[in-house]
C-alpha cells in the first residue's frame, strides 16, 4: 500500500521546482527567505500537501532523550 498519494508528489514536485527557480520560500507568509536545502523543499511540499488533505503520512515529532 503506498504512503503518498500521486497528487502530494505533484505538490512536492511543485515545491522542488520552485526552490530551483529561487521561488520558495520559507517560514508563514515566506518571511523566512530563500529555501536552499533539497531536504527543507521536501518538507514544505509535503506539509503543503497534508493542508490539502491529501494523502500523507502524519508529521514526524522529535523523540525526548532519556536521562
Amino acid at each position: 500500500m503506498a504512503r503518498y498519494s500521486r497528487s502530494a508528489g505533484k505538490d512536492v514536485k511543485r515545491a522542488m521546482s520552485r526552490r530551483k527557480k529561487g521561488k520558495l520560500k520559507s517560514g508563514k507568509g515566506g518571511k523566512g527567505g530563500t529555501v536552499k536545502s533539497r531536504k527543507q523543499a521536501i518538507a514544505i511540499g509535503l506539509s503543503e500537501a497534508r493542508k490539502k488533505g491529501k494523502k500523507v503520512p502524519k508529521r514526524r515529532t522529535a523523540r525526548k532523550k532519556k536521562s
